[in-house]
Parts: structure tokens; sequence; C-alpha cells
């Protein structure tokens, strides 16, 4: 963790609790928008205007807040327009760290070794943890955004033209359901896995377990009628859900103690699951290797740091 731009202690996942012993999430500190021409988006400041080769994105294959982005990239035909880099799978004691693992990359951008040098680097008394995905502007060398959310928005809509316009993850005419549906699926599942997996007391962790699968099986029965969440479109819903259950069985079924039911135990979502792979470009983000050396590299849930060699994916073609 970073206090006052100076790393001070060895990474832990757990940084804040509540008074059940419930994980809590760190909120995320850049929240400025890259729009057509440069005006100030929803939050934070004017300048960061849409241009090819301006902006980077780094991420952790392992996670599924950085992976909603590089969905949101490659959909929008963005690849040529803004540049990524990967960190290796494993948490260090520093967190995320650039290098040579099949997957990963080095940072030839900023030059950084471990990521919260970008973070230091973009403000020199930083005070909080390092996360993915970062958005970094090259000209003004600072992080445009670390919220994944906000930022498949910028992707969404932030490029205009440099975008593939046919594609729209927040249509006007499905704002509201989308909205809905994401406050509702976030607490409960996308955020429900880690409050179980990262609970500190019997009590934090029952009521997060009872939430994700009360939540699964809801979505369950909303499959049944629908290809996607929303009827026949795919939406920024999608996407957030999605990210989540690609890595249900390989991860928070096991280590996350999320056990109740397999994902694979799901016919709805399991077809579900296979349809979303099935985007073209959708399959090239998911990579299971960094996703369970990830979060097996997780000291405080697995101190021997041990790989499952299982489950079977193979229906998925992972």
């Amino acid at each position: 963790m970073l206090v006052n731009g100076k790393w001070t202690e060895d990474w832990q996942p757990v940084q804040a609790k509540d008074e059940k012993g419930g994980f809590v999430r760190q909120i995320s500190s850049f929240r400025n928008w890259i729009t057509p021409n440069g005006s100030a988006g929803p939050s934070g400041e004017a300048g960061f205007a849409a241009e090819a080769g301006r902006y980077h994105l780094y991420v952790a294959l392992i996670c599924p807040w950085a992976s909603r982005t590089l969905i949101a990239r490659r959909l929008k035909k963005l690849e040529d327009i803004v540049s990524v880099s990967v960190v290796e799978p494993e948490l260090t004691d520093q967190g995320w760290r650039f290098g040579d693992y099949p997957g990963a990359s080095r940072d030839d951008l900023n030059g950084a070794t471990y990521l919260h040098e970008l973070y230091t680097k973009a403000d020199d008394n930083f005070t909080g943890r390092a996360t993915v995905p970062v958005l970094w502007d090259k000209k003004c060398k600072t992080i445009v955004n670390n919220e994944s959310a906000e930022i498949v928005r910028i992707f969404n809509s932030g490029f205009a033209a440099l975008a593939d316009q046919s594609v729209d993850f927040y249509p006007q005419a499905l704002r509201a359901d989308i909205d809905a549906l994401n406050e509702r699926i976030y607490p409960a599942l996308n955020n429900g896995v880690y409050r179980a997996g990262f609970a500190t007391t019997q009590l934090a962790y029952g009521e997060a377990y009872r939430g994700v699968f009360a939540m699964l099986d809801e979505l369950e029965a909303r499959l049944a009628a629908s290809p996607f969440l929303l009827g026949d479109q795919f939406t920024e819903a999608d996407i957030r859900l999605f990210v989540t259950l690609v890595r249900f069985d390989a991860a928070y079924h096991g280590l996350f103690k999320c056990n109740l039911r397999r994902l694979a135990e799901y016919p709805n979502l399991s077809a579900y699951l296979k349809r979303v792979l099935d985007i073209p470009g959708v399959r090239n983000t998911v990579n299971i290797d960094h996703i369970k050396k990830g979060y097996y590299s997780i000291k405080s849930l697995n101190p021997s740091a041990i790989v499952p060699d299982g489950p079977d994916l193979s229906d998925l073609g992972l």
C-alpha cells in the first residue's frame, strides 16, 4: 500500500472491514473522462480529448474489473487507438508487477517495475492501493481514470468516430434498465464473491455467500427467456456479468468458498457464458492460466501457492 507516495507495507487483499468483518473495497481515485472534444465528463476535469495513440491501458488478465475494459476496447475496435500493457498474474508483496510471464509484458511506456510506480508518477503523494485497470495519458503523463465501470463508458462513447459507432453498450433506451441491473448484480455477485472470499467473520461470509447464490438463481431464471440480460442486445450489463461468471468455477467456487454449486450446474448461465465467449474478440480477453495463477497467489487465502489442475473447462473451449 502507498502512503503519501511511499510503499509502506506488503500487499494485502483486505485494507478495510465493516463492523461485521466484511470486505470493503477501495473507491477509485482518478475519475477524469476522455471525451470527443476534451470537455469534462461526469466527474473530474476537462482536457482529455480523444486522440489516436494518446492513451494507454494497463490491465491484469486475472482481474474482472480490468477485463471489462479489455472487452470494451476490443469490441469498440479501439486496439489501434489505445495501446495496452499486461501485468504478470502473481500478486507480489508490492502488488502488480510487469515482467516476462507468458501473456504479460514489461512497461515499455513508463519503465515501471511495479504498477504502484505509475500511481506515484501521477500523484507523488498518493495514498491507497494501486489497482487495475489504469487508463494512462501519454501526453500529460498522468492517470486519467482507474474506475473500470467508467472506462467501459469512456470506450463506449468517448472516442466518437475513432471507435466502432455501430456498437453501443449503453443505448439511451436501455440505460435505466442497465443501471438498475448493475446496481443489483454488483453488490450481490460481482463484489459478492470477494465479500465471501475475503470475509473475516462467519457472519460476513454467510451473508455474502447467500447473496451470491440468490443472484445466480435469479439470473438463471432470467436467462431462460432471452439470449442476453436485456433481450437480444449485448450491453454493458452483460460485460459486467460475464467477467465474473467466467472466473467462477476456476477461482471463486474453490478459493473464495462459493461452493454451493458450480456455474456448470446452471444450464442457462452456462449457455449464456458460451454465447458471450463466441462473440468475436471476447474469448481473446480471457486467460484461464493468468486467472488461476493470480488468484491462487494470494497468500492470505492460499499460503502454499499451489494452483489446482482443475476444473475442466473444455466445454467452454478454455
